[in-house]
């Protein structure tokens, strides 16, 4: 296999063509990263924003070495001056089941999406910042055409995402928008054009600091000026496992992705792979929504940047003139899995990862969506590229199982003798119809190509 070609794989053709724009200028990997993610935040507003948190992980081609930065949210109340108010409950339909969200002011954490890609910018950008975030300030003037797969994740999400002010975006007259209809944020390019001027500080201690808090509190939270002035992007430890001769690199997540890598079958020969693989696969968790997005970036110069973003479900709390939905972590029951003392960061299935091959160089570059298919997704994409022999695309675009306690989740296609030797092993196999988002959203880079997850919507560009 030779070096990884420079490119773009994102779940949104006008993020990965940010990304692209911002590489041919003579960007970084991070300053496409970082220019990619903030177009999420104006394309990809049914998954992520500016409101949210994550994590990217970096390759430098150089040294060899990883980093992984931790900015996802944090647990607002260092202030102490107010208890949060009861949350909203929303029925959302995921899986054809109803399941019940908390949304709400009472449901936002503390963003960290501004202060993290001002980290990944400081620490490997090279272009100007007002440049990386000039493509997503220009999206934002316009709006963005909604892709099917987008428009399907709106209509189940919409009991959240049109709430309250979301409703003019999602729901203009009255009516949810569809594949290829525009959307559009009304404000959203003015905070854009304010971060490019003033820098992630002005969501925490400048000029939109203060309107952050006052919304929040007046929809009954709880977050306040000191949790916003405290935040900092924090680095976590990365982590290796090997697969196929290759080192998996990865921060420790809920789930765990490297330390399953590591638990795989020596023999991963198929069909005989399968039932050591859902064993290692089997999630224990209660399977909901997650909306999340991811952006893989590999430049020029052989550098990767991997930023997984998500809101939640978002809080269907706007701020107010800017066009900006904030999160709704502390809605979200799975994730609450400590004690949730103020400034601690919460848990995360996100896995932004890099895979750096026998000779010390990278070979994928990888993120997925998901929640707690996250780790699915992105194994089964990696036995693919790295076992199977597959090209990025396919491993991506194949179909997956899931596995959740004794029951084994299917989407269609799966090859038969793997579905009939988990069956003979004990495991309850459930068909899916199709593919479907429920089994993540893939983007990864590699050397077998760039692509985006067709669950999604994805795409990916080589330059």
């Amino acid at each position: 296999m030779g070096s990884v070609a420079a490119g773009v794989a994102a779940s949104h053709p006008a993020t990965a063509r940010t990304g692209v724009r911002i590489l041919e200028a003579g960007g970084t990997a991070a300053d496409a990263a970082v220019a990619a993610v903030l177009a999420c935040c104006v394309a990809e507003t049914i998954y992520t924003g500016i409101g949210g948190g994550g994590f990217a992980t970096y390759f430098d081609a150089r040294t060899g070495e990883v980093t992984c930065l931790d900015f996802f949210v944090a647990v607002p109340g260092l202030d102490g001056d107010r208890k949060p108010e009861p949350m909203v409950a929303v029925d959302v339909f995921f899986g054809g089941l109803p399941q019940i969200y908390s949304i709400g002011g009472a449901s936002v954490a503390v963003p960290g999406v501004p202060a993290g890609l001002g980290e990944v910018h400081r620490r490997w950008g090279r272009l100007p910042w007002s440049d990386v975030v000039a493509p997503a300030a220009g999206l934002a003037r316009t709006g963005v055409l909604l892709p099917a797969a987008h428009a399907r994740t709106l209509k189940s999400c919409a009991p959240a995402l049109a709430y309250g002010d979301g409703a003019g975006a999602y729901q203009p007259g009255g009516r949810l928008l569809e594949s290829d209809e525009l959307l559009f944020h009304h404000g959203l390019a003015t905070a854009m054009d304010a971060l490019a001027a003033d820098g992630p500080e002005v969501f925490y201690t400048g000029e939109y600091a203060d309107l952050l808090v006052a919304t929040v509190r007046e929809a009954g939270g709880t977050l306040g000026p000191a949790d916003l002035a405290s935040y900092r992007v924090a680095e976590a430890p990365v982590d290796n496992a090997t697969l196929g001769g290759h080192r998996v690199c990865a921060r420790h997540d809920l789930n765990r992705t490297v330390d399953t890598i590591g638990a795989l079958p020596a023999d991963l020969s198929r069909p005989g792979r399968a039932v050591g693989v859902a064993t290692a696969l089997r999630d224990l968790g209660a399977q909901r929504l997650g909306d999340t997005t991811n952006v893989s970036v590999v430049d020029q110069e052989g550098n990767a940047c991997v930023i997984t973003t998500t809101l939640g479900l978002g809080a269907g709390v706007w701020l107010p003139g800017l066009g900006i939905n904030l999160n709704s972590m502390l809605g979200e029951g799975e994730l609450l899995t400590e004690e949730l003392v103020p400034g601690r960061r919460m848990s995360s299935y996100m896995c932004p990862l890099v895979v750096i091959g026998p000779d010390d160089s990278l070979t994928v570059a990888a993120g997925s969506a998901g929640a707690s298919r996250i780790r699915t997704a992105l194994v089964d994409t990696l036995l693919g590229v790295l076992v199977d022999g597959l090209d990025v695309a396919d491993a991506i675009a194949r179909p997956r199982f899931h596995a959740v306690e004794d029951t084994i989740h299917a989407e269609h296609g799966c090859p038969p003798e793997e579905l009939t030797a988990l069956r003979d092993a004990g495991w309850q196999v459930v068909e899916w119809p199709d593919l479907n988002h429920y089994f993540g959203g893939v983007t990864a880079v590699g050397q077998a190509g760039a692509a985006g997850d067709p669950r999604r919507g994805g795409v990916g560009l080589i330059l």
